[in-house]
């Protein structure tokens, strides 16, 4: 497999939504058509924050990555959120979750931004044991507004 990390694309509306969807089964959520077409424009507009890879192998996306830079109070260079990471099932373990999340690294020290933070499940193991080559585990508990 031969894979090239990408910019989403305007033209890559459904294979986005279809790994994006992916996601969001995982996770036991679904979101409507409106959101989807919300969020994926977000990633298309130079005046938003929001940003988006396509892992492709091919011309076959097999994996996607959005992520978010935003100002932080304790750095004057800012912070790069890492929001959501999936890679097809037929291709877990080739490389492509880590191809992603390096592809957003780059994007972050292109921009100068250092910090580049991501959240997932305690249950998510598969993903876990990347995330514990790539990056380092915090303390920090996260909580949301109810």
């Amino acid at each position: 497999m031969s894979v090239t990390i990408r910019e989403v694309r305007e033209g890559d509306y459904d294979e986005w939504r279809r790994l994006w969807t992916g996601y969001l089964a995982y996770y036991e959520t679904e979101l409507p058509d409106s959101v989807k077409q919300h969020s994926f424009a977000r990633l298309l507009s130079e005046q938003s924050n929001c940003h988006g890879f396509l892992a492709v192998d091919g011309d076959k996306p097999v994996g996607l990555v959005h992520y978010i830079f935003h100002e932080h109070m304790w750095r004057a260079e800012g912070s790069c959120y890492l929001q959501d990471l999936y890679s097809d099932p037929t291709v877990r373990g080739s490389g492509v979750g880590r191809a992603l999340i390096e592809a957003v690294y780059a994007a972050a020290d292109a921009k100068g931004v250092p910090r580049v933070y991501w959240l997932t499940q305690d249950f998510n193991a598969t993903a876990r044991r990347l995330y514990d080559r790539i990056g380092k585990l915090t303390p920090f508990i996260k909580y949301d507004r109810p």
